[in-house]
């Protein structure tokens, strides 16, 4: 599958990228994001659902696990599994719902909810860079890989 790499030198750069990626989007869509703390995994997921027409407030998952959004086209989900020991915890949830493919699904430590989440589409890793941070974008499905192809 195609990767791209993404310098991001500050937040503006990273709402760009979040704005680059809105208008790809052509239907629902899995994205893994990794990162370590701090790099900057929900300021880009605020920046995504911004972009495509969310306008309450976009709150971290980071205590409740999971959030969604309306969008014009279906449904946001946003999951932040940090606090998660176990992938069998996930069962409680409901994640039923994120199997829907219009749904664009945003997962935020992904590796803990390992074998509970569908197949991801895409998987965005974000790394510190010198002052800044680094976006590895890596298509995991064909639609990632259209995706990306779009980004141009």
């Amino acid at each position: 599958m195609s990767a791209r790499q993404v310098e991001l030198p500050d937040e503006q750069a990273t709402g760009a990228l979040a704005q680059a990626l809105a208008a790809a989007l052509d239907g629902g869509l899995v994205i893994l994001l990794h990162g370590e703390l701090g790099a900057g995994k929900t300021s880009f997921a605020r920046a995504l659902l911004r972009a495509l027409g969310v306008g309450e407030r976009i709150k971290s998952p980071t205590y409740s696990l999971v959030e969604s959004y309306r969008l014009p086209g279906g449904t946001a989900w946003h999951l932040d599994l940090y606090r998660i020991a176990d992938p069998a915890e996930l069962e409680w949830l409901g994640l039923d719902a994120l199997a829907d493919p219009s749904a664009l699904v945003l997962v935020e430590w992904p590796e803990r909810g390992e074998g509970a989440l569908p197949p991801p589409d895409l998987r965005i890793r974000l790394d510190y860079a010198g002052g800044g941070r680094r976006a590895e974008l890596e298509a995991a499905s064909p639609r990632g890989a259209r995706l990306l192809e779009r980004l141009g």
